[in-house]
């Protein structure tokens, strides 16, 4: 075996960025090293990884089986790593948490955690442009919980934790409250205030069009935002629970679920070589046990 897995990881940035010059700035190489890698990876394989005819290589049908088996390899040795770092001891001085989610959701862990290691700690963090992933992926937090979403970092590592219900609000003098039943179309023509790091990445979430958005950062801003009338939005049911009661939120019903509440999943994130002491094991052992969930219109668990 010739090829390297710096070889490896070459091909693979190479393709998710989309061109050998874009792969070169995010390794911090030139695109002549990116070039002569991908070069010699080809050479050492026996096998054409793209075809170069175009301004942009663009991947050949045995590049794209062998982009499997290179991501493949490279979540093992990734894993490798990670049990290896695994078997130090270290009780770290303080652990760094991002949470996009409500926090009434983890916070009989943290109450455990408290407990369990009282001179740690607990850093709370907050997203980068509401993206969770990115703060883990760049080791600005060692855990991460955040609403599911379709591709991440392939650095990371995930499980899901449960579901919690999304609604759709606006304020009780806003056009769209008076509507007994409010179809796309209708929301289509006014202003949506949305998640940036949700905008279009939640599931059903392309239905959710407008011709004017306002975005912001973190569900507290969308929420004084949507209370001020400026628009509808999409949030999360527990952090308006209050709101909604004394009437300051009118959930929006929509004509095409009527019966359905929208569930989406709550994700724990982890970088897979990232090297973790005692008190950051132990957390992402308990949070991995922790069930997150809540009692959708039917009294049903929104988690099995």
């Amino acid at each position: 075996m010739q090829f390297s897995l710096d070889q490896l990881q070459t091909f693979v940035q190479a393709v998710h960025s989309g061109s050998f010059s874009a792969a070169a700035r995010k390794l911090g190489k030139t695109q002549s090293t990116v070039s002569v890698a991908i070069s010699n990876l080809e050479q050492d394989l026996g096998v054409e990884l793209f075809d170069r005819s175009n301004r942009n290589p663009v991947l050949t049908q045995a590049g794209q089986k062998m982009l499997l088996q290179a991501q493949s390899v490279l979540e093992r040795c990734l894993t490798l790593q990670a049990h290896a770092d695994c078997l130090s001891d270290a009780i770290e001085p303080n652990v760094s948490l991002a949470i996009e989610t409500p926090y009434n959701a983890v916070m009989p862990v943290l109450l455990e955690f408290e407990e369990a290691f009282p001179y740690v700690d607990l850093v709370i963090r907050h997203p980068v442009y509401g993206d969770v992933s990115e703060l883990v992926a760049q080791g600005q937090a060692v855990l991460g919980i955040a609403f599911s979403q379709p591709q991440y970092p392939p650095q990371l590592e995930f499980q899901q934790m449960g579901k919690l219900i999304m609604l759709h609000v606006c304020h009780p003098a806003h056009a769209l409250a008076k509507l007994s039943s409010v179809t796309f179309e209708d929301l289509h023509v006014h202003r949506r205030l949305a998640f940036s790091a949700h905008a279009e990445k939640l599931p059903s979430s392309e239905y959710l069009r407008s011709t004017r958005i306002w975005q912001a950062e973190n569900y507290l801003a969308l929420l004084e935002m949507v209370r001020a009338g400026l628009g509808w939005a999409t949030l999360p049911r527990q952090l308006i629970q209050r709101e909604l009661a004394n009437g300051e939120l009118v959930e929006l019903q929509l004509g095409a679920y009527p019966h359905t509440d929208w569930h989406v999943g709550v994700d724990l994130l982890w970088a897979r070589t990232r090297k973790m002491g005692k008190a950051e094991r132990w957390l992402k052992t308990r949070l991995q046990q922790n069930k997150v969930f809540e009692l959708d219109r039917r009294g049903q668990s929104t988690t099995l």
